[in-house]
């Protein structure tokens, strides 16, 4: 069997005496959308910050492709073909989706210093940054200010961010948050063609998206991992019904 792209193993993180990653291990196969679920305050979001570099552990270890990045910072991570989305947008307002986009790019491109210079205008940036637009169906709206484009759009255009860091591991933080049921469903579907050419996690609300588009679930509940396997036996497992999914829930929506 392969060596997992990603590899977590005891994961430790406190804040006071509040365990947010109570020996979190789980592991995500190269080509695999593995989605990661649990109630509000289970530690998901603190999870992703340690996977990307912006909290460090207390203990514990993180590899990608097989290196120990557990220390790595967040900036050499991107480097090393690890983005992320954020549940909150972080995009620059006032720039275009193209500027923000070949921004990207560029500092991809080793050049994170140039940020006031017109990335827009160099041809390889740019034509990047279309790529990665058209990808996710924005090329139309490449010269719109991101502060004009709707909040569904605001979420494609972060997953083209992504993209053009060109890398092989996508941490998305509830990227249908916010959404209306139409932009949902856009957006599953854009995940569902993207999980053919990079690997995924996924952290998200959504139990229909995430049924929909899962290979593997890892529930987390108080900074614990309960269950992590395929989507059909996380549905019938007790544990997890009990402590988050909810007899109801798991039977009638997803039975």
């Amino acid at each position: 069997m392969a060596d997992p792209l990603l590899r977590v193993e005891n994961l430790v993180r406190r804040f006071g005496g509040i365990l947010a990653t109570d020996n979190v291990s789980l592991d995500v196969a190269k080509g695999e959308l593995h989605a990661i679920i649990g109630p509000n305050g289970a530690g998901k979001t603190t999870l992703i910050s340690q996977l990307t570099g912006h909290l460090l552990p207390h203990a514990g270890t993180i590899r990608l492709a097989g290196a120990d990045i557990t220390h790595v910072p967040a900036y050499r991570r991107c480097a090393l073909g690890l983005a992320r989305s954020f549940q909150i947008t972080s995009l620059l307002l006032e720039f275009t989706a193209l500027d923000n986009v070949a921004l990207a790019a560029q500092a991809n491109d080793g050049h994170s210093f140039r940020f006031w210079g017109n990335a827009r205008k160099e041809s390889h940036l740019r034509q990047s940054a279309l790529a990665a637009l058209d990808r996710v169906g924005l090329a139309n709206r490449a010269d719109v200010l991101v502060s004009e484009l709707s909040h569904g759009e605001q979420r494609e255009l972060e997953l083209a961010v992504a993209l053009a860091t060109k890398p092989q591991l996508l941490l998305l933080d509830e990227p249908m948050a916010g959404l209306g049921a139409t932009e949902s469903g856009r957006m599953v579907k854009l995940l569902q063609e993207l999980r053919r050419e990079v690997t995924i996690v996924l952290v998200e609300h959504d139990m229909d998206a995430v049924f929909a588009l899962a290979d593997r679930i890892s529930v987390l509940v108080y900074g614990r991992v309960i269950a992590s396997d395929e989507p059909a036996a996380i549905r019938q497992n007790a544990e997890v019904r009990r402590a988050y999914l909810g007899e109801q829930h798991a039977v009638t929506r997803h039975g």
